[in-house]
């Protein structure tokens, strides 16, 4: 058989049930917390897995929702005034712990009143938690409970908060359009987009770093020989790219004394591009100035149709079908030979 335990203190009603492990307050099954400590890590654990905007928004919503229960329960109330009920909700949250809770300027026609709390399991909780900012679970809770007893939208604004070394916390209600569930997805749609910012970023850093890495590996100065010099083109390429290559080649060339520039084509895609045509042409052109030949090797067939066709005048340079060919045409420039 149940052992059952029952107190009533001011009008208020208390059961336990140990036998079946139920505890009752105003005969719903209740829970209880240790606040500073099983409380504490409950509310902990929500803000390390969420982060502590999400837990603000949880929190709000939370205490609004169930703020909204409680002023619904009270709602069909006709014979009991709002002032009394106000009496009421204090006292019943106060034998239950939730601290005390003084309502000051109740205005019933204007839809407005302050409220102070003082000990609060909030205050409580965030005290254990070295917050230096109030939470606002019990601030949205009494805008959900006088919206019901008002029946129009009710909205709050923190005036000072105790954990800031205030002896009490001071809130004002007020009306005003509210819909927790837009505040939500306004934080969903934050989150999203903050996501999104983070990739984006990410991908210019990652973009970056190849574009660096291409222009590192891509078509390199190689000396082969004294005097001579071979860049291998590589791939397709736009303008930037092309450009890169003629500042980075031409600014080298000095460097190694290059008497000869061996242009490999052999990498180049076949579908020639403009930007590719142009270049070879520009770059030629312009290490001749410098007093570099220009030779270009790796012209297949069908590559040489495409320089046909792209109407660039390649005719001043010498052309060789394979790499090899090119060296010893350059060395042979110099009366020199490989043996």
């Amino acid at each position: 058989m149940s052992v059952q335990h029952k107190m009533e203190i001011k009008g208020l009603q208390f059961e336990w049930d140990l036998e079946k492990g139920e505890f009752l307050f105003e005969g719903e099954d209740s829970v209880l917390f240790w606040i500073s400590s099983a409380m504490k890590t409950f509310f902990d654990t929500i803000e390390e897995v969420s982060g502590e905007e999400s837990t603000c928004m949880v929190m709000e919503s939370t205490g609004y929702r169930q703020g909204a229960v409680v002023g619904k329960y009270f709602e069909n109330m006709t014979d009991i005034s709002i002032e009394k009920i106000a009496g009421l909700i204090t006292n019943t949250y106060a034998s239950a712990g939730w601290g005390k809770a003084y309502i000051h300027d109740l205005d019933v026609e204007n839809y407005s009143l302050t409220v102070h709390l003082k000990d609060d399991w909030e205050y409580k909780i965030n005290k254990a938690q070295g917050k230096k900012k109030g939470g606002i679970f019990l601030a949205a809770h009494y805008a959900g409970i006088f919206t019901g007893l008002f029946k129009t939208d009710i909205w709050y604004k923190v005036i000072q908060s105790q954990i800031e070394g205030h002896e009490y916390s001071i809130i004002k209600y007020f009306p005003q359009e509210v819909n927790v569930a837009e505040n939500i997805h306004g934080l969903a749609r934050r989150k999203e987009a903050e996501q999104i910012a983070k990739l984006e970023a990410l991908v210019v850093e990652k973009t970056k770093e190849l574009k660096e890495l291409v222009q590192t590996i891509s078509s390199p100065i190689i000396p082969v020989l004294e005097g001579i010099v071979v860049v291998p083109l590589l791939g397709k390429y736009d303008e930037e790219r092309a450009d890169e290559l003629i500042i980075k080649t031409l600014y080298n060339l000095p460097k190694y004394k290059a008497s000869y520039l061996v242009l490999d084509l052999t990498g180049i895609d076949q579908n020639l591009t403009a930007y590719t045509a142009s270049m070879i042409e520009k770059l030629g052109s312009s290490a001749e100035l410098l007093g570099i030949k220009t030779i270009l090797v790796g012209i297949s067939a069908q590559l040489s149709m495409e320089i046909t066709k792209s109407d660039i005048d390649l005719d001043h340079f010498d052309f060789f079908q394979s790499l090899q060919h090119g060296i010893h045409f350059a060395l042979a420039q110099n009366g020199r030979r490989i043996i």
